[in-house]
């Protein structure tokens, strides 16, 4: 018979603290501080992916503090643990990009495994580079503890010559120096003003881009992730945290409660509007896996052609979140959002509150110019297409933002690595009208499916944003702009069409038919199957091997969690 706890919200950590069986994880948890008092109250887990390698979550020890001050103001113990994180812009172009998405799985199975382990009440998770977000929200929905997820925040723009600069203009300044636009100094110029401090990339790039559908989803509390790493107000909106999930508990709401249906719509709804980074696709459709919620790659396409660009955000626009917070935060995009009849105003939120309620809530900052109306929007559509065709039958992503390009018919030129690729850009072998194709670098076949921002930064950088194409089924990062498509399923290392593509094959990007198509006959296509091996794995060992045989499609996602979500407790 399981004993009572002690404390009747100590539904977990009962098992681990109380009782004369116990004494000795009591003995060995007053070794580092704890008390009777603290091991008699529910116990929360806070978790941080704290790193030294980047900026992005370089402030979550600071903040952990605050977060925990408020979990014992509001009765509770919290107990602090790390976790990893890769940074994508640190990494990009290198092999170690390959780590990236991958870490996202190992997040989330660490935060897992610790929650599990040490048997916590509930949970915070702090977050911050692009696949800490998606991470985090996964781990909340797989553990479906009381719990929520809370942005470090954005990192403050640097400043050149009066004009904001966030990492993107230090990677297209490399394409514009490779093409001799700039010179050494003025490349170093702009590398030294660009990330002046903590926080995540300013734009509207992957991690903004989560934070915001984080909270839209209802998982992190309105209005605080917008806050910017630096700005002072980020301290209490961490101790409130810390008090939120304490209230969490006591009322037994839990994150399967919140990750509803109509929270995905709303999300997926912010991503559009502001034109937001194509790797939310991958990131929602796993966090709606993990929460037992139907999602496919089909609804970002309608939800997505159905909503209007209200936000004016970097890449494809002028301004970085910064702004957008000084304009009035995230709720002036829901409030657009709701102001089409495109949302849905009941989901509700961790701190009580509704989509609609939170967006009827809002002041926008006088003459404020980052949000429009969604009556006047700056685009007809979201930011994102779904499309198929003979190139990518299970579907790919493109992204339509900073830039009106719908149709593109060109030669393949055909690279098996981005390094590869990015030479040739460099070295001027890029010509207009060519259809870049990188291949063999998807979720399998990367492994890891990594990000082009090298790439797509370089071909902007050298001026041929207008007259080229990309196309890859690896990713692209969240300050990637242009017409390129990425996520192409099945991938060529697992017999994709994309792998039988040769150099001047002409392809065809049609975003109003929704169509990718390697225009060849369809006999010529067959015969270039025939006797086709898929190519021996870069990693045969180790965490990389590992995920290789365990990752589905990007169309799904690219998840490695086995079966349906179910209690694990």
């Amino acid at each position: 018979m399981p004993m009572q706890p002690t404390n009747p919200l100590k539904k977990h950590s009962a098992e681990m603290t109380d009782g004369p069986s116990r004494a000795p994880a009591r003995a060995m948890l007053k070794a580092i501080g704890f008390t009777d008092d603290d091991l008699a109250k529910p116990i929360i887990g806070v978790a941080t992916t704290w790193i030294e390698t980047m900026p992005c979550n370089y402030n979550q020890r600071e903040l952990a503090k605050y977060v925990k001050e408020g979990i014992r103001e509001a009765g509770g113990t919290p107990m602090e643990f790390n976790t990893i994180s890769v940074s994508d812009g640190v990494t990009m172009g290198t092999e170690g990009m390959r780590g990236s998405l991958v870490s996202r799985e190992v997040i989330t199975d660490s935060i897992e495994v610790v929650a599990r382990g040490h048997s916590f009440d509930g949970l915070v998770v702090l977050v911050g580079c692009d696949k800490t977000l998606p991470a985090g929200a996964m781990a909340l929905a797989r553990l479906n503890l009381p719990g929520l997820a809370f942005y470090n925040g954005s990192i403050a723009p640097g400043h050149l010559d009066g004009k904001d600069l966030t990492v993107l203009d230090v990677f297209e300044a490399v394409g514009a120096h490779g093409a001799g636009k700039i010179d050494d100094a003025r490349l170093k110029a702009i590398e030294d003003a660009a990330c002046p401090g903590a926080g995540a990339c300013g734009g509207q790039f992957t991690a903004n881009t989560m934070a915001m559908a984080l909270e839209f989803l209802g998982i992190s509390p309105a209005g605080a992730n917008a806050v910017p790493a630096v700005n002072k107000s980020k301290a209490d909106e961490a101790r409130k945290a810390g008090r939120l999930v304490m209230e969490l508990l006591e009322q037994d709401i839990k994150p399967r409660d919140i990750m509803t249906r109509d929270a995905f719509e709303n999300a997926i709804a912010g991503v559009a509007a502001t034109a937001g980074s194509t790797n939310a696709v991958l990131h929602m459709l796993a966090i709606a896996r993990e929460a037992g919620v139907e999602l496919s790659i089909d609804d970002f396409d309608t939800i997505s052609w159905n909503t209007p660009i209200v936000a004016d955000m970097k890449p494809g626009g002028q301004y970085v979140a910064e702004d957008l917070y000084n304009a009035g935060g995230y709720g002036l995009v829901s409030k657009e959002i709701l102001a089409g009849e495109r949302g849905h105003a009941d989901a509700v939120n961790v701190d009580g509150g509704t989509f609609g309620s939170i967006a009827s809530g809002v002041v926008a900052t006088a003459d404020q110019k980052v949000v429009v109306s969604i009556e006047k929007p700056i685009k007809d559509n979201g930011g994102i297409a779904i499309l198929r065709g003979n190139l990518a039958p299970d579907g790919c992503v493109v992204k339509l933002a900073g830039h009106d390009r719908n149709y593109h018919r060109g030669p393949a030129k055909v690279f098996e690595r981005e390094e590869d690729c990015f030479a040739a850009v460099q070295s001027g072998q890029i010509k207009p009208d060519d259809v870049v194709v990188i291949r063999y670098e998807g979720p399998v076949g990367g492994p890891g499916m990594r990000e082009m921002l090298g790439v797509t930064a370089a071909i902007v950088g050298a001026g041929l944003s207008d007259d080229v194409v990309l196309i890859t089924d690896g990713r692209f990062s969240g300050a990637t702009h242009g017409f390129m498509v990425g996520h192409m399923a099945p991938e060529a290392a697992l017999g994709g069409n994309i792998a039988f593509v040769k150099d001047g094959d002409p392809i065809i990007l049609d975003v109003v038919a929704r169509r990718l198509d390697l225009d060849i006959p369809a006999d010529e296509l067959a015969k270039r199957k025939e006797g086709w091996a898929a190519p021996a794995p870069r990693y045969t060992t180790g965490v990389f091997a590992k995920y290789a045989k365990s990752v589905s499609s990007a169309s799904e996602g690219a998840i490695t969690s086995p079966g349906l979500p179910g209690s694990i407790w």
